[in-house]
């Protein structure tokens, strides 16, 4: 062989070695698609966690039921996907608050929650100070009796921490606390004042730390004219207790970006009473500085038509808005549904999937998101209501992005391709 064609073939051969390491560099180093990496340019993408998460604690309740091994996969999910959290329950009033005075708090599993956004880097929710739900009784006990009773109902059944037996999801979403409270009730004053212990002494601790506030959850009405909901915050205080929320929060942490939180609002009736809130509140100077869409959806609606018009209509109170329980029930019986009404819940994930429920899935949520990414000079967050389907509270109905082993479903690729701009796969 000349000297020549041993050049060649020796040419030849680094050539092919290179081009074959640089291969196999290129393949190694291409991480997989991340929620956050995909939409970094546009939103946060955030995700509800329960106390397992936080504390690295497995917890055997109702929609809570993982091992240790599960548990260190939800964590390492929430941590290479997400880039915003939420608490599903452990900042709700009969959680860290629920006995009376300055020594019933409960901040550790607060302060859990809190520590591992921090140390995580994540921007923190804080969820949520107000709500007719998950409120202890003794909140609203007093010694004035209901108008029109003149001999009052005894209390409703309270649990040793003074809180109605929550009937609820334990670990979960329930009602619980003074959802179903019926003695005698405090004063105005009294109540009010405790408001404003509770949301100074909350805010005040993760002041700086936890950026947004849901200040009041769910205050509207779901049918009817009314536009509140007939709650004892609203029958005790009156119609202003939503704006003494308000002034609250922002007195505690004048920094913290405050929001109003409500489901439905892809309704055009329901609609129509947040913008009617929202414009008396902005009216009254009242510091509402973002409206909390919750987005609990099904596969069957809204479609990208319906959330664009709905994300359009939203955008005329010139505030940010937040998609903050995002979820998509898949479930027969929660089809056309768009309440996030947790006395309801079962109902909406009864009756199995729909047919080609992942392919359904993946198209609403590309069409979610398509609409999401439209009107991104308003939409900042988007976070889902759980880590996976077998932590979600709508469990049955598979609503989520991964499945309860943690593995991405076809709803998943869907999402990435939105932010990628590249056309959906064909299921």
């Amino acid at each position: 062989m000349s000297a020549t064609v041993k050049t060649f073939f020796a040419i030849s051969a680094l050539l092919l070695s290179g081009l074959l390491t640089g291969c196999g560099t290129a393949t190694k180093s291409k991480s997989p698609a991340t929620l956050k990496d995909a939409y970094k340019h546009h939103i946060y993408v955030g995700v509800a966690i329960n106390r397992t998460i936080t504390t690295g604690v497995s917890v055997r309740a109702e929609n809570v039921n993982r091992n240790m091994e599960q548990v260190d996969k939800d964590t390492a999910l929430v941590k290479a996907q997400f880039d915003q959290i939420s608490p599903e329950n452990d900042l709700k009033w009969q959680l860290i608050h629920p006995r009376k005075g300055a020594d019933g708090y409960n901040f550790g599993p607060a302060d859990a929650f809190v520590n591992f956004g921090l140390s995580n880097h994540m921007y923190i929710v804080g969820h949520t100070l107000v709500w007719h739900a998950q409120t202890p009784s003794w909140v609203f006990q007093g010694t004035n009796m209901p108008p029109g009773v003149t001999n009052s109902p005894p209390p409703a059944a309270a649990d040793s921490n003074g809180t109605n037996a929550p009937g609820g999801r334990g670990m979960g979403r329930g009602p619980g606390g003074g959802f179903g409270y019926n003695g005698p009730r405090a004063s105005r004053e009294e109540l009010l004042e405790r408001m404003r212990e509770h949301i100074h002494t909350v805010v005040g601790r993760y002041k700086g730390k936890v950026k947004v506030w849901d200040v009041v959850n769910e205050a509207l009405s779901d049918g009817g004219t009314n536009i509140l909901r007939n709650s004892l915050w609203e029958q005790i205080i009156g119609p202003d207790f939503i704006a003494k929320a308000f002034e609250y929060a922002h007195e505690a942490d004048p920094a913290a970006i405050l929001r109003y939180n409500d489901y439905s609002l892809e309704n055009p009736a329901k609609r129509r009473k947040l913008i009617a809130l929202i414009k008396s509140l902005q009216a009254q100077n009242v510091p509402v500085m973002a409206i909390g869409s919750q987005t609990h959806v099904s596969v069957s609606s809204p479609s990208f038509e319906e959330e664009d018009k709905a994300l359009t209509e939203l955008e005329t109170l010139g505030l940010p808005i937040h998609i903050t329980e995002l979820d998509v029930n898949s479930a027969q019986g929660g089809q056309r549904s768009t309440s996030g009404d947790v006395a309801a819940n079962a109902s909406t994930t009864q009756g199995g999937l729909v047919s080609d429920a992942d392919r359904k899935l993946a198209d609403a949520y590309a069409g979610l998101f398509r609409a999401f990414l439209k009107h991104d000079k308003y939409v900042k967050v988007v976070t889902f209501w759980g880590v996976n389907d077998g932590v979600s509270w709508r469990a049955q109905g598979r609503p989520l992005l991964f499945d309860a082993n943690d593995q991405p479903k076809p709803a998943f690729d869907a999402v990435i391709r939105v932010a990628t701009g590249k056309p959906p796969k064909s299921q």
